[in-house]
């Protein structure tokens, strides 16, 4: 089911795309992870891309009529079930949200091998969930 893309969608993909380059110039800055004040600055854009990705997943779901998820997760669940995203999509967006949710309410101590897992691989789930939807991320990795 293809979907129009109104300029909130843009917005949030747009969101993505700076946050996503703002992580990248941030851990070039600092690979080792020492300096908090850059670790600090990437976890921050990082957060900001999760929240966009879930931004975007309740506008289309409201938009589309999909359904009233009951929290972040159950979002890209509905996308994936209305199939404008894939299965592999969903649950690694649902991991970034768990990371989020633990980078924001400090639910225990931050990983710093799960931030450089995140920089290194995991950042494409964002890259892939706007592909999904029509969309383009043009994004500068350390790659």
């Amino acid at each position: 089911m293809p979907i129009t893309l109104d300029d909130v969608c843009l917005n949030k993909a747009a969101i993505m795309e700076r946050c996503l380059n703002r992580v990248f110039e941030e851990y070039q800055s600092d690979p080792m992870l020492l300096n908090w004040t850059h670790v600090d600055a990437l976890v921050l854009n990082l957060e900001r891309a999760c929240q966009s990705a879930i931004d975007l997943a309740m506008h289309l779901v409201s938009r589309e009529h999909l359904g009233l998820p009951q929290n972040s997760f159950q979002a890209f669940e509905l996308l994936l079930r209305a199939r404008l995203i894939k299965s592999e999509t969903a649950a690694s967006l649902a991991s970034m949200v768990g990371f989020r949710n633990i980078a924001i309410h400090e639910y225990r101590s931050l990983d710093l091998n799960i931030v450089k897992s995140i920089v290194k691989n995991d950042w494409k789930t964002f890259v892939t969930f706007a592909q999904e939807l029509g969309l383009r991320l043009e994004v500068r990795s350390v790659e």
